[in-house]
């Protein structure tokens, strides 16, 4: 049970900082016995930098969604429809990983806040091309 340092964001999310102290099980200099015990935790005000890349995400996907809702009532635009509704798609997927990723850190420490789980996806209505 050595100390490490520990990082925590506003979000919840979190990651083990430096080496602090060895504890009493581990006799070999330089050597940790496995398991890691806070020593210290910094909070930082912000949110994680995988927030801030989704936050990023969702306006990318959100500008897109904008962008197929004006092609669609302007009308002959039906290819860069297409190829835009595949973007999203992707765009959707990695929304959706980072998501998961995120929220399996915050269980992993029994953390969920559900202050900062966003889920915004509008619907898209594509008309018959």
């Amino acid at each position: 049970m050595c100390y490490f340092d520990q990082t925590r964001w506003a979000c919840g999310y979190w990651r083990w900082g430096h080496f602090r102290q060895q504890c009493n099980k581990e006799y070999r200099m330089g050597e940790t016995c496995g398991l890691k015990l806070v020593y210290e935790t910094k909070t930082e005000d912000d949110v994680c930098k995988l927030c801030h890349d989704t936050e990023k995400k969702q306006r990318r996907y959100d500008k897109m969604y904008r962008d197929v809702q004006r092609w669609q009532r302007e009308g002959n635009r039906n290819a860069t429809i297409e190829r835009t509704c595949g973007e999203m798609h992707d765009v959707l997927g990695q929304i959706y990983r980072m998501r998961e990723e995120h929220s399996h850190r915050l269980q992993s420490l029994g953390q969920v806040s559900l202050k900062h789980v966003f889920f915004r996806f509008p619907t898209l209505l594509i008309h018959s091309l």
